[in-house]
């Protein structure tokens, strides 16, 4: 289907799970946390949307989606750090924020570069991961993610003084 191995197809249900989780999340609390059950979700989705990542290799060897997979992993582990060690003191949920936050990024640079160069079947929209186009994409990615990063640093700021919320199911 597609050109997928197994494990793509695989890789690509988890991802649209983590999507879908992801700004489910987002709209509903303004963050993603551990704390509740579909920040739960999108932690754990998009963990195995990195690593299954990993294990694919249909354009060749090691390339930028693995560079990002493993971006993904250490962004992940540096949220998670953040998140319930508390090293850094009160920047701690700014920090958890911006790395789980930029894993959505994360997804969409190769979710709209896989759909782009595979959709429609037999005559995608783009040749190849290397269209100028899909530069255009990432850029604009990246602003939405620094806009929508500055929002939700914003709306933090505004809850500092408020004491956490409980756990959500």
């Amino acid at each position: 289907m597609l050109g997928l191995t197994t494990l793509g197809m695989v890789h690509t249900a988890i991802s649209l799970v983590a999507v879908v989780s992801g700004f489910w999340v987002l709209a509903r609390d303004k963050e993603i946390s551990a704390r509740s059950s579909l920040g739960r979700t999108y932690l754990l989705t998009t963990l195995l949307t990195a690593a299954t990542g990993l294990g694919i290799f249909q354009h060749g060897g090691f390339g930028p989606p693995h560079a990002l997979s493993i971006l993904t992993l250490l962004a992940l582990a540096a949220g998670a750090a953040a998140e319930f060690s508390g090293v850094l003191g009160r920047w701690s949920r700014q920090a958890q924020a911006a790395c789980y936050s930029a894993t959505m990024l994360f997804h969409m640079i190769p979710g709209f570069t896989e759909s782009l160069t595979r959709l429609p079947p037999g005559q995608p929209l783009l040749p190849n991961a290397e269209a100028p186009e899909l530069k255009s994409i990432a850029g604009a990615l990246l602003l939405l993610f620094v806009v929508g990063l500055g929002t939700q640093l914003r709306w933090l700021r505004s809850r500092a003084t408020q004491p956490l919320a409980p756990a959500r199911a």
